[in-house]
């Protein structure tokens, strides 16, 4: 679709912000008005519309993505889509470690030890973690903690948090991001060692290397997304 406007402005509504496309409002492919909790997160996405060029790219478009995200998938079903989200507490990637090369089994303890210190901290609970890719169960008492602070959140926090835990699948992680604790480039360089490693080990890799910068700008783009909602 090529660009059929001239200026993305923000309005304040009774319910939030929403974006105008030259006084129209913008809306979701549902067709429900886009409406966001935070300016911040309106100012965001109507700088998004107003640096498309010719043509619509919706890789250009990620906060505009998952708000609509937010509204059309997630609010009319939050607990469906949070239980989705809540299986990733039974299988977090931070519990699953190399047996080797040592230097990946050092390079993951040092990226994700904190990330499972800060959890055990944060929810107060045991995780249980394993060699290889054999399925390790966690104690019920963690998996429930982590569920029922998933099952808190509201539909635009879900929104922004399923890329974070699905692209890296780290729910600490997530968590981390979200609640201040890493910064998304920590929690992206800890998320992504296994794929980095590979690269550094086997050479440059063109199709390799362009698929792990599409899930970083995606990861960062969702972290971004949380970050506006506090703002």
């Amino acid at each position: 679709m090529k660009r059929f406007w001239k200026a993305a402005d923000v309005v304040e509504k009774d319910d939030g912000w929403g974006v105008e496309l030259d006084g129209k409002p913008l809306r979701t492919p549902a067709r429900e008005p886009l409406t966001v909790p935070t300016k911040a997160l309106a100012d965001a996405v109507a700088d998004e519309w107003n640096g498309v060029e010719e043509k619509i790219d919706p890789h250009g478009l990620p906060l505009t993505g998952l708000a609509n995200a937010a509204i059309d998938r997630v609010a009319p079903d939050k607990r469906a889509f949070a239980d989705g989200l809540a299986r990733y507490a039974e299988a977090d990637l931070v519990c699953y470690r190399a047996e080797g090369p040592q230097g990946l089994v050092e390079r993951q303890a040092e990226l994700w030890d904190p990330l499972l210190g800060w959890g055990q901290r944060r929810f107060d609970v045991d995780f249980k973690t394993t060699g290889g890719i054999v399925h390790v169960s966690q104690p019920q008492a963690t998996i429930d903690r982590l569920v029922h602070a998933i099952s808190t959140l509201d539909p635009f926090r879900l929104a922004g948090l399923s890329p974070l835990i699905t692209i890296g699948g780290s729910l600490l992680a997530a968590f981390g991001v979200l609640e201040g604790a890493f910064t998304p480039e920590q929690a992206w360089e800890a998320v992504s060692v296994d794929d980095r490693w590979q690269l550094e080990q086997w050479g440059s890799d063109a199709e390799a290397e362009a698929a792990l910068a599409n899930r970083c700008r995606d990861f960062l783009a969702a972290a971004k997304f949380l970050e506006l909602l506090e703002s």
